[in-house]
């Protein structure tokens, strides 16, 4: 059913490349990218966003950040966003992905998952395990 699948965040540097690696880990067949609604564009992964990842034996591929746009969004079938304003502004400015964005912790408890950027390592580590968490639900369903 889902096939292509796009993690968002805003900057497309910590969140949306983590969770889209956990989720890619974990269903090869399926295309999942990441983009973000404020991208650092062409930007790696953040390091601290990339050592924890890979402290817990995550493979996190080269990346680089891209701006979440029309053709991107259109061409999902899901879109995972990170919190709710999050999913308010893409389908604020995509009203036709509406029915196809959904919170990455949708199925275990509809919280916003905190951006971690320039925060300490406990933070990253927090974050990690809230994303992990709410992408094995998502993979139940997928």
């Amino acid at each position: 059913m889902f096939e292509k699948i796009v993690v968002v965040c805003t900057g497309n540097i910590c969140r949306s490349p983590t969770a889209a690696a956990m989720l890619a880990a974990a269903a090869p067949a399926k295309k999942i990218s990441s983009a973000g609604l404020a991208a650092l564009v062409n930007h790696e992964m953040d390091g601290a966003a990339r050592e924890v990842a890979e402290a817990h034996g995550l493979s996190c591929p080269p990346h680089q950040a891209r701006q979440l746009d029309s053709a991107i969004s259109s061409g999902a079938d899901l879109l995972l966003v990170m919190d709710k304003w999050q999913r308010n502004e893409l389908m604020q400015r995509f009203p036709m992905v509406s029915g196809k964005t959904f919170l990455l912790s949708h199925w275990n408890g509809g919280h916003d998952i905190p951006d971690p950027y320039q925060r300490d390592r406990e933070t990253f580590e927090h974050v990690y395990k809230l994303m992990e968490q709410a992408s094995n639900a998502w993979l139940a369903r997928l």
